[in-house]
């Protein structure tokens, strides 16, 4: 499984992911710009000493991540969505697409992707507004590795 960061802002949520992928052994993808270094005391707090066990991908764009990922089936999470995550058969090479804490993932890309789009249920409620993203991470591929009867794993 691939976990796909576009352009994540707080280190603290990345930290988070960072494990969730070593205990799973999905492959995590940072799309940059990033809303911290790399370096961040916070980043590698909340990550422990967890970065060795993870494959890390980072790019400079969208358009680098594409032209180095054109295999896979690729799957992008956003509240704007109408189907749930729980309503898809996810492929074991699946790319699960996560945007930014503050604003989600670009409207052009849900757009030419909306086939693909998928969404965590939640109540209908604006102050509500959305989980937070190392929870929602952790949600969708334990959901996916679940499918594949969490193959890799004990």
């Amino acid at each position: 499984m691939n976990v796909v960061l576009v352009e994540p802002e707080i280190p603290q949520n990345t930290g988070n992911i960072v494990r969730t992928c070593a205990v799973t052994g999905a492959k995590l993808h940072l799309i940059k710009p990033l809303g911290f270094s790399i370096e961040d005391k916070y980043l590698k707090r909340a990550g422990l000493d967890y970065w060795h066990l993870v494959d890390i991908s980072i790019y400079e764009n969208l358009i680098e991540f594409t032209e180095k990922n054109i295999q896979g089936s690729f799957y992008y999470l956003s509240k704007k969505a109408e189907r749930w995550y729980t309503d898809i058969s996810f492929e074991e090479d699946a790319f699960l697409f996560f945007g930014k804490e503050t604003e989600g993932l670009p409207t052009d890309l849900l757009k030419a992707n909306w086939d693909r789009c998928i969404r965590i249920p939640m109540i209908p409620n604006t102050s509500a507004r959305s989980l937070n993203l190392s929870n929602s991470v952790a949600l969708v591929l334990y959901e996916a590795l679940r499918q594949h009867g969490f193959k890799g794993l004990k």
